[in-house]
């Protein structure tokens, strides 16, 4: 990976963003390192191999059961439960290489209704790539799939080379409003610029047009879409059942973040950091600069953590509210729970005996998880008997 650097000049103008953006003091909140613990191996739940995939990348759920899977290099696959894959027609060409390719997947929430899905890709082009948020018709009739009147809703600007893409899409609880990552693309100091759509949590309307309501929509551009800023690397989104927004979040030597996400807020990246640079050199810890949000959980040593999802089955009915996470480094599946006032503990680690890159819920309450790298396992977690 590239070198986080921090220089004077970037410093002095990322500190100018800050002020410039800042709309409502940070608040203060205990943070607390499980990267000290270590996976366990007495798993409560049955993991069932179902499927396998070339280096796949997010699971969504469709309200039948079954669910879009979405490969790295560039290929999206409808599959049913029991394993049996259709190929999806219709997806762009992206830009794949290293962290790169084509990402995200989420279901619309009037999807019953229009057979809308959204997903996220690196678009090629002239300068290198970039990030693209797309909708499209899934149409599924007489037993192929395909993608149907797609649309880019939004693009990031310019192109140009580097890895970090983010690109994980949540919606909002009233249907009304989807929030998107966007990684720093290995260019720090664009999380702290305020005109560049790189290092920031962005909230569109669903048509991908600005809402009038957001914290800086009256100045226009990036700046109009932009909820909060300051991230590194954030690979996973979503809402707690209740309407908390959560998000974690790659750290470069130490660092990964759990971060509840505010509107209006800077996370610091790359001014403070609970990690190092990779060469060696130091970045201020959050302690020092209390006008960034901290993490209500960080990991140092790394987890590399993935995909986030909130549990809300009746399968284990015991996690209810709990948010898991995949674990690329750590190689497991963490389990979250939270607290009324915005904390966070991680509860349990397990060891899955390899990189966990996503993880859904399905409708019966299963928990899926999916492995990382060129013969991925798509795994169902049901309960382990007594």
């Amino acid at each position: 990976m590239q070198l986080a650097r921090i220089t004077l000049t970037g410093i002095a103008a990322a500190l100018a963003a800050t002020l410039s953006m800042a709309a409502v003091p940070a608040r203060a909140m205990a943070e607390t390192n499980a990267g000290r613990i270590k996976p366990r191996d007495d798993k409560p739940f049955v993991a069932v191999p179902v499927a396998t995939f070339d280096e796949p990348w997010a699971i969504a759920f469709l309200p039948d059961g079954r669910m879009l899977i979405t490969e790295k290099p560039g290929r999206m696959y409808l599959v049913d439960p029991r394993g049996r894959k259709t190929p999806v027609a219709g997806v762009p060409k992206v830009a794949y290489g290293g962290q790169n390719g084509l990402l995200d997947v989420a279901v619309a929430p009037d999807q019953a209704a229009t057979h809308a899905i959204y997903f996220t890709y690196m678009e090629p082009g002239p300068g290198g790539s970039s990030l693209a948020l797309a909708r499209a018709t899934l149409d599924t009739a007489g037993g192929s799939a395909a993608l149907r009147d797609l649309r880019v809703l939004w693009r990031q600007a310019p192109k140009g080379s580097g890895g970090q893409p983010g690109g994980i899409i949540a919606f909002a609880p009233d249907g009304r409003h989807l929030f998107l990552t966007s990684g720093d693309r290995m260019r720090p100091d664009t999380a702290q610029d305020p005109d560049q759509a790189l290092g920031k949590v962005l909230r569109l309307n669903l048509d991908g047009s600005t809402p009038p309501d957001n914290p800086w929509s009256s100045q226009g551009g990036v700046r109009a879409q932009t909820w909060t800023t300051g991230h590194r690397n954030p690979y996973g989104l979503a809402f707690a059942p209740d309407g908390r927004l959560w998000m974690d979040e790659m750290g470069p030597k130490g660092g990964d973040e759990l971060n509840l996400i505010v509107r209006g807020r800077n996370y610091g990246w790359p001014i403070v950091s609970n990690g190092d640079n990779y060469n060696g050199t130091p970045i201020p810890r959050h302690a020092t600069h209390p006008e960034f949000e901290a993490p209500v959980i960080y990991w140092t040593p790394v987890i590399a953590p993935a995909g986030l999802a909130f549990y809300t089955g009746s399968l284990f009915p015991q996690w209810q509210g709990s948010a898991f996470i995949g674990g690329l480094r750590a190689r497991a599946l963490a389990r979250i729970t939270f607290d009324d006032h915005g904390g966070a503990t991680e509860a349990d680690l397990w060891d899955m005996g390899n990189r966990i890159r996503d993880v859904a819920v399905a409708p019966d309450g299963a928990l899926w998880v999916i492995e990382d790298g060129g013969d991925g396992r798509l795994l169902r977690l049901t309960p382990r008997k007594p």
